[in-house]
């Protein structure tokens, strides 16, 4: 897809790519600035390069302010979403446990795979799984 918006911002040329640069700059923004862990370094140099290509086709006042507002409005849309979690906790307090717990959870088991794999020997404790207990509704 990256090489596709590279191809059409060349043939669109100068002119016509301008009212679309924003469009095109958003997904290769969110490739450059994400941080999951099995990111792929092709896909990030890639999305650099169509960058330096676009740079020089539109030129660095026009590319400048498409991706000053493509940065502007994705950290908008962050903070949104972290306002609509917080809200979340408040409007649901159920809810918002019951994900505590299973976060909790989680941690926990997920401590006891990374000593089981550090020490072999070991063997942590699982919780036995109960069915109707984890169907229980959280008081």
């Amino acid at each position: 897809i990256f090489k596709f918006l590279g191809a059409i911002s060349v043939d669109l040329g100068k002119d016509r790519i301008k009212p679309y640069l924003p469009t095109i700059l958003t997904p290769l923004y969110r490739e450059l600035n994400s941080n999951y862990a099995e990111q792929d370094p092709t896909l990030k140099n890639l999305s650099q390069e169509i960058i330096e290509l676009l740079k020089k086709l539109v030129g660095l006042e026009d590319f400048s302010l498409a991706f000053s507002s493509v940065q502007k409005q994705a950290s908008q849309k962050r903070a949104m979403r972290k306002k609509q979690r917080a809200l979340q906790t408040v409007a649901n307090p159920d809810i918002a446990a019951r994900k505590k717990l299973k976060r909790h959870k989680n941690k926990a088991e997920s401590r006891k795979r990374k000593i089981e794999f550090l020490r072999p020997t070991y063997k942590a404790k699982r919780a036995r799984s109960n069915a109707l207990k984890d169907l229980a509704m959280v008081e």
